[in-house]
């Protein structure tokens, strides 16, 4: 995968493109007004007849940790497509704070708007640092005069080594990403999204094939990181999901099945007849 192909996926943008949401580093103004970050509301997504998203209704708080559980098929890969851009809805709307119609943007311009996604597998630049890889991840002008102009300054330099410290890879700095463990790979592009200064950060399975070890230390991180950002995560690990506590939403054939912590919802005979079969 090219350099130019790994930063459309991680950050959402052509790097060689200027932004046709503005200028590249900028925004529309987020209204969180009413301390509700994203807003789905009766979204639907059909494929060939067949209804991956049913009118679903979610809304995340500002600064919330939300995890999204449910079997496969339920819808969740489709939700965030839909808040990603990546895939449209039939029927529904999807803001992004009170004003921001993500029905209507494209995938740059919704990174740009504040919405970070991390896939299941890391994309990372393996030939490059860990350091490498969150300076080229820095939400600044991509053009190439500008990337070829560019020069970091010692705030730059502060900001990716903090980070660094946050993702747990300050001693990792000047290591080639390729060497690093897997765990250390999903914490890489975890802060490769941070330098692109989120606010609302969307995780598929962030911890699958993590040692125990890891595991824990990513459900630190994330419970770090909420209230500065709004995150979104779809776990299949239970025990993952109990660590990082909060609200957790159940998702079944395209629709909210249960919500409440985990507690409630394990305990829900409707939850337990999707999962268990009784």
């Amino acid at each position: 995968m090219s350099t130019r192909d790994v930063l459309r996926r991680i950050i959402g943008i052509d790097p060689n493109e200027p932004s046709k949401f503005g200028h590249p580093g900028k925004s529309r103004e987020l209204d969180i007004s009413h301390n509700v970050i994203l807003y789905l509301d009766d979204i639907t997504v059909s494929f060939d007849g067949f209804k991956a998203l049913n009118k679903l209704n979610l809304a995340i708080d500002v600064g919330e940790l939300r995890c999204i559980i449910g079997p496969n098929g339920a819808g969740k890969t489709t939700m965030m497509d839909v808040i990603t851009g990546k895939t449209r809805p039939d029927k529904g709307s999807a803001f992004f704070g009170q004003t921001i119609d993500l029905t209507r943007l494209t995938e740059p311009e919704i990174a740009h708007a504040g919405i970070g996604r991390k896939f299941q597998k890391p994309t990372i630049f393996e030939q490059h640092t860990a350091f490498e890889n969150l300076e080229l991840a820095m939400k600044t002008d991509k053009r190439v005069r500008k990337s070829v102009l560019a020069r970091l300054d010692d705030a730059d330099r502060d900001r990716i080594a903090e980070t660094l410290r946050l993702i747990r890879l300050d001693r990792e700095a000047d290591r080639p990403a390729g060497l690093l463990s897997h765990g250390q790979k999903q914490w890489l592009e975890i802060g490769m999204l941070l330098m692109q200064e989120p606010k609302l950060l969307l995780l598929d399975e962030p911890v699958a094939g993590m040692t125990d070890d890891e595991t824990m230390r990513t459900a630190e991180l994330f419970v770090s990181l909420a209230g500065q950002h709004s995150l979104v995560v779809v776990e299949h690990d239970m025990a993952f999901v109990e660590k990082l506590g909060g609200l957790v939403t159940v998702l079944h054939e395209g629709s909210v099945l249960a919500e409440g912590d985990l507690a409630t919802v394990q305990n829900d005979q409707r939850v337990i007849e999707v999962y268990l079969g009784r």
